[in-house]
């Protein structure tokens, strides 16, 4: 291991392809340790970067252990944020609190954007991004995900946002903040588990090299944030949108019952669809992810071949 920025402890992998201008993928690591079950979380981890791999990129899992920003992990680092019980789920406001501290920390859209930028990678490939909760105008429930859309420079592949959120008010929402929504290969706009949400797309590109083209242009007209890509779930492993509904309204009373906000919420919310589906919407979450790992290596190939 070796350092680059000085906050951060970037494996010799990583750190070699950025310096020779080869093509890096950023993962985040709230998705191991908050987002599915043991031991499906460390095979997912483990099949992801090997996706990014065999489509010509380097994978760099990012996450903070022992109070330490790291920028790709080991086998060990993996089964850890996996496993550990003392692993908090870390947003940008956090990351100081834990680094200082000396603790674990698995990070979430925003604060994986957040050390991306500092390491330099412009593609990060996540399952969905957060937005703005349902009854989010009463209870200004929104996710950092957005905010920090708008401010660092990292195009997000993801399967569009998650389900269980506003949709509506997240895209409104993402407008505000002039951060680019452009689905792949589709005008609608993908909702995590199934292919439509009943919402057209901002923009539409339909290759790669397209996107890679977007970004660069986006940043050279002086824009400082990052761009949403919005990757629709394949047609065989999606659950349809009016089957999701029925299983997140019941969710979401369960959630109501015991209590549970906050940035609690998601992990609860995805924990109980698992649950309520027997296991089928797991299936789709880990199908959702690597079909992203694929498109977003294929998208830092075409970036760095300028």
């Amino acid at each position: 291991m070796t350092t680059h920025h000085p906050m951060l402890t970037i494996t010799d992998e990583v750190r070699d392809a950025l310096h020779d201008g080869r093509p890096v993928v950023a993962l985040e690591s709230t998705i191991i340790s908050h987002g599915m079950p043991y031991p499906q979380n460390v095979e997912m981890a483990t099949e992801v970067e090997k996706i990014v791999r065999d489509n010509g990129a380097v994978p760099a899992t990012i996450a903070v252990l022992h109070g330490r920003p790291r920028i790709g992990l080991e086998a060990d680092d993996l089964e850890l944020l996996a496993t550990s019980p003392d692993v908090a789920k870390v947003s940008v406001r956090d990351l100081g609190h834990v680094v200082a501290r000396g603790a674990h920390g698995a990070t979430t859209v925003a604060s994986t954007m957040r050390l991306a930028a500092l390491a330099g990678i412009p593609v990060f490939v996540t399952g969905g991004i957060g937005g703005a909760h349902r009854g989010a105008p009463a209870s200004f429930d929104t996710s950092a995900d957005l905010t920090e859309l708008a401010t660092s420079p990292v195009a997000v592949v993801s399967a569009g946002v998650k389900s269980i959120l506003d949709i509506a008010l997240t895209l409104e929402t993402l407008e505000t903040l002039g951060v680019p929504v452009i689905a792949y290969g589709t005008d609608e706009f993908p909702s995590f588990y199934s292919r439509t949400s009943g919402h057209t797309s901002p923009l539409r590109s339909d290759s790669p090299e397209e996107i890679a083209a977007v970004m660069r242009a986006h940043w050279e007209l002086g824009a400082t944030g990052g761009l949403n890509i919005a990757n629709p779930i394949p047609e065989s492993d999606e659950i349809p949108a009016e089957r999701i509904e029925g299983i997140i309204q019941q969710a979401l009373a369960s959630m109501d019952k015991v209590g549970i906000g906050g940035k609690e919420a998601t992990p609860y919310l995805l924990g109980k669809i698992v649950e309520l589906t027997g296991g089928e919407s797991l299936r789709a979450n880990i199908a959702l992810v690597n079909n992203n790992a694929r498109l977003g290596a294929r998208i830092a190939v075409a970036f760095t071949q300028k």
